[in-house]
Parts: structure tokens; sequence; C-alpha cells
């Protein structure tokens, strides 16, 4: 079973959390400009979806996508590392269970996608595969003075791909996490994808990647 990654201040490894992730809870359509980019409906409650604990890889291993499967898009999100168990939870008791803050890539097949959805199916062929959530190290939430402005950004062979600030967001991380808590039970090492910017795009072997959290958490990778 995977076990995230605790980072310290200079983003260092410095340990493991001690649970490991039961499943990774992901937030769709949570800003406005990528909804719109991919021609989909603005929300008007959290759209969720899961990502099985198969997909869960090391940001910093060598990434592999699918092959002979369509295009295989990056999209760029905030990571929440989440500490104590929470059922039917408030905005303040999900803001205290937070531990720990990274980014991952919800990486998708978004051929595969557009079928599932035309056909009115799940998505799980094109979002579950295998590898198809690499994750960085958490630092701790004690570095963000507010969750609601946070930066990010993805760089694709030396050029911006998706840059993006948790304020854009439709459904703000504390509201996100109560609202996931309503639905099913959040346990320790459980991990919250809060949501894509827009700019998603093909990944192809070779590109290089590089991921930037707040100036406090760089990480680096290589599609194969």
């Amino acid at each position: 079973m995977y076990q995230p990654k605790i980072l310290n201040q200079s983003g260092e490894v410095v340990g493991q959390y001690d649970y490991s992730t039961s499943k990774v809870v992901c937030v769709g359509r949570n800003y406005a400009a990528h909804a719109k980019e991919l021609n989909n409906l603005i929300p008007k409650t959290p759209l969720l979806f899961i990502k099985s604990s198969n997909t869960l890889v090391d940001l910093a291993d060598q990434i592999t996508i699918p092959k002979n499967q369509g295009e295989c898009h990056h999209e760029l999100e905030i990571a929440i590392l989440i500490g104590k168990q929470l059922t039917d939870a408030n905005e303040q008791e999900c803001v205290s269970a937070i531990i720990g803050v990274g980014l991952a890539l919800d990486l998708t097949l978004r051929e595969l996608q557009s079928q599932l959805k035309s056909k009115g199916q799940p998505w799980e062929k094109a979002k579950s595969f295998d590898g198809a959530c690499p994750v960085s190290g958490f630092v701790s939430v004690d570095n963000f003075t507010e969750l609601s402005n946070i930066d990010f950004k993805l760089t694709k062979n030396h050029h911006c791909a998706q840059i993006g600030q948790s304020r854009d967001m439709l459904f703000d991380i504390p509201n996100l996490i109560a609202y996931i808590t309503t639905n099913f039970t959040l346990y320790p090492g459980d991990i919250i994808l809060t949501g894509t910017p827009e700019g998603v795009a093909s990944l192809n072997s070779g590109d290089k990647i590089t991921l930037e959290l707040n100036g406090l958490l760089i990480a680096e990778a290589t599609i194969s």
C-alpha cells in the first residue's frame, strides 16, 4: 500500500506518514476555466469520483503512461493529506484534520473518458488505471497561512503548461472536505485532489515535467 511521504521546509523527504492511503477522492470541474475548456457544464455541487489505491505512484519516480489508448492528459491538482477520521464533519473539523499539502497529477485517458461519458458510463477505466495518480510528498499545513491563497504550476519541457491559484476554486478546500464527508468517511492517510485549472494537455514519452507549490515544493519527473 502507498504511504505518503512527509517533507521538511526545504522540500526534503524526512519520513513516511504512519497510515497508508486507502483512497484518493477527486473533485471534477472545480475551476470554471477548466470546465469551459472541455465544454463541460459548471457544477452546482462538487463533482466527486474516486481513484483507487493502485493509481498511486511517487512523483519522484519515472511516470509511465498507457500506450495505444489515445491521449493521456495531465491534470495538475493541489493534494490534501487527511490525518483524522472524518464522517459528516463541519468545515472547522475538516481544516483541523489536514496534516499536509502537496501536488498530484490526475492522469486521464481523454479519448476513452469522452467515449465513456457519451454512453453515460463511469470514468474508472480512464481515470483509475495503474499509475494514474502520481503524488508528491507533503509539506506541513502549518506552512500555509491561508488555504485560499495557494499558488501551483506545471512546467512541461521548459514551457508553462498549467498555472493555478486556490482562490479560483468554485468550492474551497474546507467546503470540499466537509461535502465529501457527508457522502463517505475519510480515514487517516486518505488524499483529496481539489481540481485542476485550465491548460490540460497530452503527455508523451520523453516529456520532462516540473511541478511547483507555493515556493515550498518542487517535484520533477520524466514521462515514459
